[in-house]
């Protein structure tokens, strides 16, 4: 996967990213791209980019494991774009060790709120230690909570992620490689597709109009909603249906046949 313009940039350490990208609230764009496609996004930004590097690393390795009700509530409320959705997710930076309970809800005007605890890398696959940290925001968002809720691991994701800084408006960009997801039962693969993920205030960055003037459109894309889609095929996808016919259907023909 040849991603060299990466090597050219310069960088930014974490401390000044999150500094200079204090985006906790904010719109995400999500792109669908072959690597090729992202490979020239990638050489456009360049001159204009800036790269997350830690201890001379610029592509890590993330393991997120999601959690969801018995009934899958938190995918049908987002299937069905309830007003009180939600995702509950243990995220682990393979490369430091660090591990992270996340929650995210629905923010005002179409944006993303996420709220995040440290969290024992050893115990990533339960929230149970952080169960307290998840009631609390989920009974802010209006949320069912406590021991109504059960929440037991539903879909495990994998994906090397390099990170891009915009200074013209401290935008991000996310551009997530070699992505796999799995269940107990099964797993997909998507070897030959990158999702690019723009993170911004209000208005749009120079990725998202570099990605429009291309002819590529946010698509809606959840790596929970629509990986456990993809390998679930009994439950509703109509908000993913064309993502998961374009990119998913070959790889999961090879899961039936494989």
């Amino acid at each position: 996967m040849d991603f060299a313009a990466l090597d050219t940039l310069p960088r930014i350490g974490l401390a000044d990213l999150e500094e200079r990208a204090a985006l906790q609230t904010r719109v995400d764009r999500k792109y669908v791209l072959a690597v090729d496609a992202a490979g020239l996004l990638l050489e456009a930004l360049a001159p204009h980019a800036v790269v997350l590097e830690i201890n001379g690393i610029r592509q890590f390795a993330y393991e997120s494991l999601y959690f969801d009700t018995p009934e899958l509530s938190g995918y049908h409320r987002t299937a069905h774009r309830h007003r009180r959705r939600f995702k509950v997710r243990t995220r682990t930076y393979v490369d430091s060790g660090s591990c992270w309970l996340e929650v995210k809800v629905p923010g005002p005007r179409g944006s993303t709120v996420k709220y995040r605890a440290p969290h024992d890398r050893e115990q990533q696959h339960t929230v149970a230690a952080g169960r307290a940290f998840v009631d609390e925001v989920f009974a802010r968002h209006g949320l069912p909570a406590g021991s109504r809720v059960v929440l037991d691991s539903a879909l495990r994701t994998e994906y090397l992620r390099f990170t891009l800084l915009l200074p013209d408006n401290n935008s991000r960009v996310t551009v997530d490689t070699a992505l796999r997801w799995s269940t107990d039962d099964d797993q997909v693969r998507l070897p030959g597709t990158v999702i690019v993920e723009t993170k911004t205030g209000s208005a749009a960055s120079r990725a998202d109009r570099e990605l429009w003037r291309r002819g590529h459109r946010p698509v809606a894309f959840s790596k929970y909603a629509t990986g456990l889609a993809a390998l679930r095929t009994d439950l509703p996808a109509a908000p993913w249906r064309r993502v998961l016919r374009r990119h998913f259907t070959a790889a999961r023909e090879e899961l039936v046949h494989g």
